[in-house]
């Protein structure tokens, strides 16, 4: 008989100050893209398999299966497939840190990817995903545990740091639901079916996020539709009648409507005055 023993050091475990927001397993099309957003969170993608890339303002970075994307609070970016594959990803939203790189203390980018450890961060990410779902007895705790995990092993192998970030006090449901909202705004979208995606009585849901918010869900959902637009009409040649189909809106008298409503312009006009400043 023969055993080893290895003893723990005395230690005292430091509270780390965030919250899992939500976790989401999504796979999009080809030449799919989300509308370009900012949240005042932080978010990390793990590229379960295709190719796509993250666009920022000023800068496009290729992603592949396998790579961890980490996007820090109010970096404004839309992410998407390349045209030859479908793009698939957890994505998780967690509040209360930053992430910055030792070696790149003056980058604003905001954005780093991480390759390694596929088996390690999959394992992880989907026993995060397995709690979710089956929403048994304190899984919150598994979850908050599992989090502090991963973070640990990144700092480990890149050398991250961490910064903490001031909460927003914004509603876990009501963050899930506008990275929904903006990852999913092409489709028919209800309220019922925010409230169906979110797990959460609708008129709940309702309250929760007028109240954060200032607008209600669908209010918002016609924001990102008409800020995303508002792109088409400035960079494509595609008719009024292509782009209110392409961002979601049920016909185009309704998009006309939307955006009039907003912007005070119809399409049109808007694109007639955006091209007299070119």
């Amino acid at each position: 008989m023969s055993y080893e023993v290895y003893k723990v050091k005395d230690f005292s475990i430091k509270k780390m100050p965030f919250k899992l927001l939500y976790i989401t397993r999504s796979e999009y099309d080809k030449g799919w893209h989300s509308t370009q957003h900012t949240h005042h969170f932080t978010e990390l993608f793990y590229i379960v398999k295709g190719k796509g890339s993250f666009i920022l303002p000023t800068l496009e970075i290729p992603v592949k299966e396998n790579d961890l994307v980490m996007i820090n609070p109010n970096v404004e970016h839309t992410e998407r497939s390349n045209s030859q594959d479908s793009l698939e990803y957890i994505a998780l939203g967690i509040e209360g840190f930053s992430f910055s790189l030792a070696e790149e203390k003056d980058s604003q980018m905001g954005l780093y990817t991480y390759q390694g450890d596929r088996e390690d961060i999959f394992f992880y990410l989907n026993k995060l995903l397995d709690e979710v779902q089956s929403n048994k007895e304190d899984y919150e705790i598994i979850c908050q545990n599992i989090i502090e995990i991963l973070i640990v092993k990144l700092r480990r192998g890149k050398n991250f740091t961490l910064e903490k970030t001031e909460p927003k006090n914004i509603n876990r449901a009501v963050s899930f639901i506008k990275y929904y909202i903006n990852q999913n705004y092409r489709d028919a979208i209800t309220l019922d079916t925010l409230a169906e995606a979110g797990h959460i009585n609708k008129y709940y849901l309702a309250h929760t996020f007028k109240k954060d918010m200032g607008i209600s869900p669908i209010e918002y959902l016609n924001q990102v539709r008409i800020k995303e637009a508002k792109i088409l009409l400035d960079t494509t040649d595609y008719t009024i009648a292509s782009i209110a189909e392409i961002t979601g809106f049920s016909s185009q008298s309704f998009f006309t409507q939307a955006f009039k409503r907003t912007t005070r312009q119809t399409p049109s006009k808007y694109r007639k005055e955006a091209r007299k400043k070119i």
